[in-house]
């Protein structure tokens, strides 16, 4: 094996460990739901909504495939977990499966539409699929199943026979939450540092050149949205369990919009962006609803606005400053060499 190809393996394995910043991460979250059990509600909200934008930046972090649709897989989750509750299947496990599977068909199937024209393309084709699923389960035809514009009441039963969520078990309801996004995130994270996940990367920055590489870069983009269609089906029926209702409203084109400002906030390409940005988004959200509930969208789109624009510019301070000093050491290291 030659020496570069020896720092690569080394690179790489580093990357594969935990550090000892993301092992504290995760335990601060499970001691957050203990010591403040009151909030146990909005923790629920913001772990299925951070597994949501976890969804979108495994297509659009690491494939740069752009999407305003990903409210359909969302909702069909949702519903799916709903619907099999209501038939009489209210294991929430289950339920989590099931709209994975659902999620991830409708991700397999409409995927192909992804691989031609430009991300306007893209952007159109994904919110058109979104629009039309939420009008299907809004037909005269499936109102007994779906209960139509009035939504559909969840009754999810005990996770695996024991544990109660929903209202009567909200500490339980976050802990459910929490365990789920932590499983996928460490299937998410896997992926990331497979070949398959640096593939998608080479995909990200030069689509042609990875072709031209021998990348498959179809079936890589078809596997990676099929993936995040399942993980966004998860994250719907999640909801659903939790809140104990499916609505209409799982597909409008605001929660499209919304997991994106998430993730913008938070930053796409290394997957705790959407977390955090998941409970900034969601934290601003509830502080300014309930000191101006009148104007509350108003100011929180100000302070989003303000926000990115900062953090764009602070971003573009970072890059010239790595190009007026790392790089030239880095250079002058290559050359003494």
């Amino acid at each position: 094996m030659s020496p570069a190809a020896q720092r690569i393996g080394v690179h790489l394995h580093r990357r594969a460990q935990w550090g000892y910043g993301e092992i504290g991460f995760w335990i601060a979250l499970v001691a957050l739901i203990f010591l403040v059990p009151s909030r146990a509600s909005l923790i629920t909200e913001i772990l299925a909504n951070a597994l949501f934008a976890l969804s979108l930046d495994l297509i659009l972090g690491l494939a740069g495939v752009v999407s305003l649709g990903h409210a359909a897989f969302f909702g069909l989750g949702a519903y799916a977990a709903g619907v099999l509750a209501s038939l009489g299947y209210a294991d929430p496990t289950l339920g989590l499966l099931v709209g994975a599977l659902l999620a991830g068909l409708l991700g397999l199937v409409t995927a192909p539409l992804l691989l031609r024209g430009s991300d306007l393309t893209r952007l159109m084709v994904t919110l058109g699929v979104s629009l039309m699923l939420g009008q299907v389960f809004n037909l005269d035809q499936l109102r007994s199943l779906t209960g139509g514009s009035d939504g559909l009441e969840v009754a999810a039963g005990p996770v695996l026979g024991l544990f109660k969520i929903g209202f009567t078990g909200q500490r339980n309801a976050a802990l459910y939450a929490l365990v789920t996004l932590f499983v996928l995130f460490v299937f998410a994270r896997r992926l990331r540092q497979s070949p398959f996940g640096l593939s998608l990367t080479a995909v990200r920055e030069n689509r042609l050149r990875a072709g031209a590489l021998g990348i498959a870069t179809h079936r890589r983009i078809i596997g990676v949205y099929t993936i995040a269609a399942a993980y966004a089906g998860v994250a719907g029926a999640l909801l659903a369990q939790t809140t104990g209702i499916a609505s209409l409203d799982l597909f409008d084109f605001h929660r499209s919009a919304d997991v994106m400002l998430m993730l913008i906030i938070g930053g796409a390409g290394y997957l705790y962006g959407g977390i955090v940005g998941a409970a900034v988004f969601i934290v601003l959200k509830d502080v300014i609803a309930g000191a101006t509930p009148q104007y509350w969208e108003f100011w929180i789109g100000l302070l989003l606005v303000v926000l990115v624009l900062s953090g764009r510019e602070r971003m573009g301070a970072l890059v010239e400053r790595v190009k007026r000093t790392v790089l030239p050491n880095l250079a002058k290291q290559g050359g003494a060499a």
